[in-house]
This record gives structure tokens, C-alpha cells and sequence, in this order.
């Protein structure tokens, strides 16, 4: 659909995506799960999911049991995998659909099993293992009796075994290089007990740039394949490219006085005579109550002047006087010679790149270009 019907709304580059996908290929050699929950970062659970299939991605991994299943109906084949709790009445709809569990403790196995017997069916499952994250995993002292305990089981299948680095994305590899010492030592053992699931997968997107000996038999990229940085302290090569862009049209210009009040609480006021803009962005799709905020127009960087509102937001154009109702205003992207990225956001915002494209309100029309 055109853009000219919308007042604001993301464009979402899945040639990018299948770029970035590729990238991760190439470096690593290996698998890939595509990480795509929470509505795939912000950018749309189902048409990344498709384009990371197109690209060679074998795998897709989401948090939640009812992500999963969404996915499923709507035509994905692929490999999925829940990485996060599946209640276990889900059980057997991740039987019939072909789904992969997590799986952290003895007490969720058994209740597994039981659902698994009811639905006369065999779950796919995979180990999670703590190693230092101090989240979700079996710690590694029990992880081969547990194996042993449900070796050749004709319900639960361990197919995989895995674990999640704390710290990745920090100069300091001390900690990440301790978890993958825990986790090989693990695997050696359960090789030579002749418990080792087929499937070993460890590297997110941190791990993909940092640790080369974390790719195993699959990696599991999330924040990659978006374009974006994992951290400050862990850059992108050039090959990866930003997939989402935020863009608004001008609404309203008018020319304010000397000392006129803007938005709520008048947080802002004129200095002089001053060209202000209106755009229909407020913190209701994500942008928010931060001051300091820009955008482009026209291929200027302008300031976002004033509280931000639910459904609003102001911009001082004196800068920009050729403007006009109806121009395209970039909040994050590219325009001309000039780029707001999500990283900047973030750093406006006092927060991490992750929440800025998850944060994005559904509301926002996602225009996917290159489907």
C-alpha cells in the first residue's frame, strides 16, 4: 500500500534482513535460528520470518509458546523453537505443529512427559543449561543424570542442549570464556556417556561477532539480523545493513511569536518568531518524553521542541524554511547526508537499541519493501 495514506509509519527493508542473514552465514559456517520474538524485534514476527527463510535460516526462535503457534498457522514451516517457559498444557500443540521446546528442570520434564503420554505423541526438546547467566538452566553437576534419566524416551526427545552468554557484548570476555569452558566440559562428558543431543547451539548475536568457538551446530542471532549493533562494545562489521526505518509527515507549520508556549506544561517557549512543525508521532508509538530529540527534514537535522504528546510532537524548522504540510520527516533513519539510528535513540532515551525497535507501537503501519 502507498505511504501517502498514512500519516506515519515504519518501512521495514527485508533485503536487508536477508542480507543480514547471509552475513551471519557466512561468518559463522553453520545453522541459524533466526531469533523473531516480540513480534520479531519490533519489525513483524511472520514477514521475517519469511524472509530469513528465504535467505537460508533453517530455524526461527521465539519466547513464547503462543508466538510459536501464530507463526505456525499463518504458513511457516520452518524449524521453531519456544526459548523461553511453555506452560504444559501447550504440550500437545507443540506436538501436533512440530515445535521445540526449552527445557530447565525436573520438575517441568515430568510435567512434559505427562502431556506428551496424553497426546500420544513424542516432544522435541532441548536442555537449557546455566552456565553464569543466573536466569532460566540446569546447572551443569546434573545435566548428565537428567540426560541418562530420559535416554531413548518415547516421549520427550532431547534434541538439542544449549546455554545463553551473560556478557557477550563487553570488552571483558572473562565471563563468556567461563561459561563455554562449563558448557564444552558438559558436552565432552555427555559425549563420552554417549548422552550428547545432536543439536548445540549457544551463540547469539554477541557471540556471532565475539566468539567464533560459540558457533557449535546453530546460531541463534537475534538484534544481527535487524542491522543493529548488540551493544556499544560490540559493533556490526559493514557487511550488516539497518532494516527499519520511522517516517512521519508534517501536519501543521505555523509561526509562533516571541515567548509562545509549546505543547504541554509550555516546557518550551519561543525565543523569537519561530517556524514550528507538528508530526502525529507521540510516546503512544514509542517516541518518548525525553528532551533533546531530533529528526530529518528535508535533509536537516531539526529539534523536537516541547513535551512530547500521546499522538503529537513538535519541531522547530527555522532551519527548514522551504517546508511544507505534507513533507516526509525521518525519526529513525536515513535522509540525505543525515542518519538517526536506533543506537541514538537509545542513548536519548537511557536505554538499549533492543527496546527502541521492540517498543514500537502496533498501531505503527509496517510497510515491507523488497517482499
Amino acid at each position: 500500500m502507498e505511504t501517502q495514506v498514512y500519516s506515519t509509519w515504519l518501512e521495514i527493508d527485508l533485503d536487508a534482513i536477508r542480507n543480514n542473514v547471509r552475513a551471519v552465514m557466512r561468518r559463522t559456517n553453520t545453522n541459524v535460528m533466526a531469533v523473531i520474538k516480540a513480534n520479531g524485534y519490533g519489525h513483524g514476527a511472520l514477514q521475517v520470518a519469511r524472509a530469513v527463510t528465504e535467505a537460508g535460516a533453517t530455524w526461527c526462535g521465539v519466547a513464547r509458546m503462543e508466538e510459536a503457534l501464530t507463526l505456525r498457522h499463518q504458513g511457516v514451516t520452518s524449524e521453531l523453537m519456544v526459548l523461553g517457559y511453555t506452560p504444559p498444557a501447550l504440550i500437545p500443540d507443540a506436538i501436533t505443529q512440530n515445535i521445540h521446546v526449552a527445557v530447565y528442570d525436573p520438575q517441568m520434564a515430568e510435567a512434559y512427559l505427562e502431556y506428551a503420554k496424553k497426546a500420544a505423541g513424542q516432544l522435541k526438546v532441548h536442555l537449557k543449561v546455566e552456565t553464569g547467566m543466573g536466569r532460566l538452566g540446569m546447572v551443569p553437576e546434573k545435566a548428565a543424570e537428567f540426560l541418562a534419566a530420559y535416554h531413548n524416551n518415547e516421549y520427550l526427545d532431547f534434541d538439542g542442549i544449549f546455554t545463553h552468554f551473560a556478557k557477550a557484548d563487553e570488552p571483558d570476555e572473562e565471563t563468556t570464556q567461563i561459561q563455554l569452558s562449563r558448557f564444552i566440559e558438559l558436552l565432552e562428558k555427555l559425549r563420552k556417556d554417549g548422552l550428547l543431543p545432536k543439536i548445540v547451539h549457544t551463540g547469539n548475536s554477541a557471540a556471532v561477532i565475539n566468539f567464533p568457538q560459540a558457533y557449535f551446530d546453530l546460531v541463534r542471532p537475534g538484534i544481527a539480523i535487524y542491522g543493529l549493533n548488540p551493544s556499544p562494545d560490540s559493533q556490526l562489521t559493514e557487511d550488516f545493513r539497518p532494516a527499519l526505518t520511522w517516517k512521519a509527515r508534517l501536519t501543521s507549520l505555523r509561526i509562533l511569536p516571541p515567548g509562545h508556549g509549546v505543547s504541554y506544561g509550555h516546557k518550551y517557549v519561543t525565543s523569537g518568531n519561530e517556524w514550528i512543525g507538528v508530526i502525529p508521532v507521540g510516546y503512544g508509538d514509542g517516541f518518548r518524553r525525553v528532551a533533546g530529540q531530533q529528526a530529518l527534514v528535508r535533509g536537516h537535522r531539526v529539534n523536537v521542541v516541547g513535551s512530547v504528546c500521546m499522538d503529537q510532537c513538535m519541531l522547530q524548522l527555522d532551519s527548514v524554511p522551504e517546508a511544507q504540510v505534507g513533507d516526509e520527516v525521518v525519526l529513525l533513519g536515513s535522509q540525505g547526508k543525515h542518519q538517526i539510528t536506533a543506537d541514538d535513540l537509545a542513548q536519548k532515551w537511557g536505554t538499549i537499541n533492543y527496546e527502541v525497535v521492540c517498543g514500537l507501537a502496533d498501531r505503527l503501519p509496517r510497510i515491507y519493501l523488497n517482499e
